[in-house]
């Protein structure tokens, strides 16, 4: 294989002791255009076609390909080499993806997830990994847009999105990277949230030596029964006939519903701060806003919607008494993605993943939505999407570290749902805390919602360069990882930033609690035991 000159450029400065392996490696000033441009025609690499390889100065902004309108074009904040390539992953489908090199790298590989059921490069993530130094890769996890129609009767397509366009992005994107700067990758890393966060704890247990360190947020996990969950909420308030049902509860109630939540529990935490720390202690009544001879009509509640939140607002349980997905987290109601699961109308991912995905009927009825259908979905688990098995012991023994966090305000995935996983790990590996914190931590983030954002100190590094608050392990999750991996320092505590304000706290990780002691939060052993049955 014939490389271009910087590679024997790097190779001289190591020979010559001017230049460590470990050091951060940047390309002659004159070269690194050149030597871009050259790879469109000099990477030869398994069932994979570059399509184009182009320069981009910082400051630039690109136009992006693919049918996904917020990303109709991008910032470039570091100087990089981009790559764009396809690689056919079997004869009816294939992953389109781009790795971003930046001139400045300090070793380490970088793969992203997605989000939904898309579809879509993330090409925020593949700016902020490389404004790190990280050789950043990003795919489109198999398929274009965010449609489930895809999945009709493509049952490879589905595998893509279920579990192998990651491994695809780490095993081209390192060939890629190696490539181009002469040698091998130090350390490799993933980064990604909700279906991103599936995706990470999919390649932790599916290939586990891909990556050395996992970043995954808000994971959606138990992939299956978070739609239905996300159904059945639904359901609950009259979907998919919301006009016809009691029940129904219309959406400018919600922010009734979201002031009477925090008149209840926002002080349980110790401070009335519009943030519930642990809503697993918040004990919602909803009786307290009937409809009353003394109070408004648009301000009370029948009792049907009452009926209705109290089981929004409890776990959801099987037909035997098992329990499928835990409950609605209270506090979360003023999200703006909120909305979303109480319009009246069922999922949109559920119907998408249901009818294109499970059944391959673009006319179900989901008039009567129900358990069978869960059934069904558990049964079929098209391409092993549910991604609910505790047995890390493959990514553990070879010294892998898994890091995840979770909004304690995500209205789309329960936060709960993190606490379930953390369990079922420690069940499955028969691991105490102590043991199993040797290379899975879980942090709870009180007043975030999905991924980002909220009211609380949302900002740690976690996506994106405006989460990166501040350039340090101590308050950037994923310089935690590095810190981890590399140097055997595992993050006790993550600092965040408040959007609004600038406030810092501290948040703890799982299963210590965040307490006040009348001036700060401060984590502090948790005295409780977890109320979820891992062995679900």
């Amino acid at each position: 294989m014939e490389f271009p000159d910087i590679t024997f450029q790097f190779l001289a400065k190591v020979l010559t002791g001017s230049l460590s392996l470990f050091s951060t490696w940047s390309p002659d000033p004159e070269e690194p255009h050149a030597a871009c441009l050259a790879l469109k025609s000099s990477l030869k690499l398994e069932n994979t076609t570059v399509t184009d390889a182009s320069y981009l100065p910082a400051g630039s902004t690109v136009s992006t390909p693919g049918p996904c309108g917020y990303w109709e074009t991008t910032e470039v904040h570091t100087a990089v080499c981009r790559v764009q390539f396809f690689t056919n992953t079997t004869d009816t489908s294939s992953v389109r993806a781009e790795a971003w090199l930046p001139d400045e790298w300090y070793g380490r590989f970088l793969a992203t997830g997605n989000g939904g059921l898309g579809g879509c490069i993330d090409y925020g993530s593949l700016d902020y990994g490389t404004s790190l130094h990280f050789a950043t890769v990003g795919s489109n996890n198999g398929h274009d847009g965010n449609d489930g129609i895809v999945f009709l009767n493509q049952p490879e397509v589905i595998n893509d999105f279920a579990f192998r366009a990651i491994h695809v992005e780490a095993v081209i994107g390192k060939q890629i990277t190696e490539t181009y700067y002469g040698r091998p990758h130090d350390k490799a890393y993933y980064s990604g949230c909700s279906t991103g966060g599936r995706q990470g704890t999919q390649a932790a247990l599916k290939f586990p030596t891909d990556f050395d360190g996992i970043l995954a947020g808000a994971p959606a996990t138990d992939f299956n029964h978070l739609l239905h969950w996300a159904g059945m909420l639904g359901r609950h308030i009259g979907a998919p006939n919301p006009s016809s049902s009691p029940s129904f509860i219309p959406l400018a109630m919600w922010k009734v519903i979201a002031a009477e939540i925090m008149k209840q529990c926002d002080g349980v935490d110790g401070v009335l701060d519009g943030i519930i720390s642990e809503p697993d202690l918040c004990v919602f009544r909803p009786e307290r806003l009937l409809c009353t001879s003394r109070r408004p009509l648009d301000s009370c509640l029948t009792p049907p919607q009452v009926a209705a939140l109290h089981n929004i607002y409890s776990p959801l349980y099987g037909r035997h008494g098992d329990l499928v997905y835990p409950r609605f987290d209270p506090g979360t109601e003023s999200d703006p993605l909120a909305p979303d699961l109480f319009s009246g109308q069922l999922s949109v991912l559920l119907q998408h993943w249901l009818k294109y995905a499970v059944l391959n009927d673009t006319e179900f009825d989901f008039s009567n939505y129900g358990f069978d259908e869960l059934e069904l979905m558990d049964a079929i688990n098209p391409g092993g999407i549910a991604t609910w098995n505790g047995n890390f012991s493959a990514f553990r023994d070879r010294g892998g570290k898994f890091l995840t966090y979770h909004g304690r305000a995500d209205p789309l995935i329960p936060s709960g749902n993190s606490k379930r996983m953390y369990d079922l790990l420690a069940y499955t590996l028969r691991s105490p805390a102590a043991s199993l914190d040797a290379f899975y931590r879980l942090f709870l983030v009180p007043g975030m919602g999905h991924c980002l954002g909220g009211p609380g100190a949302t900002r740690f590094g976690q996506v994106y360069r405006q989460s990166n608050a501040v350039n340090a392990s101590s308050h950037n999750i994923l310089l935690a990882l590095v810190d981890w991996v590399e140097g055997g320092v595992a993050p006790d505590t993550m600092i965040g930033t408040a959007e609004q304000g600038g406030a810092t706290r501290a948040h703890c990780r799982y299963p210590q609690e965040s307490v006040w002691n009348g001036e700060v939060f401060v984590c502090m052993p948790s005295l409780r035991l977890s109320e979820s049955n891992p062995a679900v």
